[in-house]
């Protein structure tokens, strides 16, 4: 089966009716041979080492005999995955917004204008816009922000999901088989998540990335819930959260400093852009969090730092740093000033307090930076 690039379309060529070959042992062992000697040429290329691993666990696939409906759908998932960031690829250093929302709301609807003049600013301010490139809110996203600076990942259904006509025909259109890749990219591919008014996608999509930040599998990134104008929608989540998930224990009550509610757009953009006012991105070495920043700490912060923020500390103390040997591989970001210290690896969101802290030591606009991290 081939895949087709147009698109990032993926569409399975018909299936022949003839059984899979079975290979004998001597046979299996002569294919592992050959996939020997070549991953270790492989190791003499840049990045072949990784290379090598996928091509040593793809054939551990024989050995194991494993189903072939499951190969095919880790065949699938692969190829979806390395569609998808090589399209990503040549925009890695533009910080990107994902939008979600329902593709059911109409044109006409102010969640609909909400979304579109959200998508508009941040376009503006130089950010790139991602949705799921169907109607509704997604289109709204596309529609404010134009062509030019969007991308659509899209998933393929038997209904509602139509790719709207802004992103349709755009190399930066991704189609999707499986929610578990499309949702991967969307979490990988984003520096900040707006999620306006919509269903269970809406909801999964909120749900999970606060997860992902909560628990440290995602880099800290600023998440706003936007209503339309004098809008109840998230204030209502914002209740059941309240009352339900807080009041019982089953959410701590500092979570909620993950993510911000607001009608109003302007509040919604900045609240994004302040995020990357000083904090530039995050690495996590041994122990140890190193947090890039575009404005060096001196004693005075460093001493406040430690004074409301000791409770992050897993032993150690803070530190300001230059760049550590372990981040040789980022030469474009050698130049910015570091904050390390060795991090509890649990309270992500007095974590998060931590970056608005060292936000709140200088204005809004940061200093442009060469490249931008993200994994």
């Amino acid at each position: 089966m081939k895949q087709s690039d147009h698109g990032g379309d993926a569409e399975e060529s018909q299936e022949t009716s003839e059984p899979p070959l079975v290979l004998s042992r001597d046979q299996l062992a002569d294919v592992q041979k050959s996939a020997t000697r070549l991953i270790d040429e492989l190791r003499d290329i840049d990045d072949g080492d990784m290379v090598g691993e996928i091509i040593e666990n793809a054939m551990k696939l024989l050995r194991d005999q494993t189903n072939r409906g499951d190969i095919k759908l880790i065949n699938k998932s692969f190829k979806e995955l390395r569609y998808a960031l090589k399209i990503f690829a040549p925009y890695r250093d533009v910080r990107k917004v994902s939008i979600f929302g329902s593709a059911r709301t109409d044109e006409a609807h102010q969640d609909y204008k909400q979304a579109a003049e959200f998508a508009r600013k941040m376009a503006a301010a130089g950010w790139m816009v991602i949705t799921g490139a169907g109607g509704g809110i997604m289109a709204a996203g596309h529609g404010g922000a134009g062509a030019e600076p969007s991308f659509g990942l899209a998933i393929r259904l038997p209904f509602e999901q139509k790719t709207n006509t802004i992103i349709a025909n755009d190399k930066k259109l991704v189609n999707f088989k499986y929610f578990f890749t499309r949702k991967l990219m969307f979490v990988r591919s984003s520096h900040a998540i707006a999620l306006f008014p919509g269903g269970f996608g809406t909801m999964d999509e909120g749900f999970e990335v606060l997860t992902l930040i909560q628990t440290g599998k995602s880099a800290p990134m600023p998440i706003v819930f936007v209503d339309s104008s004098g809008g109840d929608y998230w204030k209502q989540w914002q209740n059941y959260l309240q009352n339900q998930l807080i009041a019982r224990g089953l959410v701590d009550e500092t979570d909620q400093c993950l993510y911000k509610i607001t009608d109003d757009i302007d509040e919604a953009v900045n609240e994004i852009r302040r995020f990357y006012s000083n904090y530039h991105s995050i690495r996590h070495w041994r122990g140890d969090v190193i947090l890039r920043l575009h404005h060096p700490l001196g004693k005075s912060e460093l001493a406040q730092i430690t004074d409301r923020f000791s409770d992050l500390l897993d032993g150690g103390c803070f530190r300001a740093s230059a760049a550590l040997p372990i981040e040789n591989d980022e030469p474009a970001l050698a130049d910015l000033p570091r904050l390390v210290f060795p991090f509890n690896r649990r309270d992500h969101a007095r974590l998060r307090m931590l970056i608005d802290f060292l936000n709140g030591l200088h204005r809004l606009d940061p200093v442009p930076s060469p490249a931008i991290p993200k994994g």
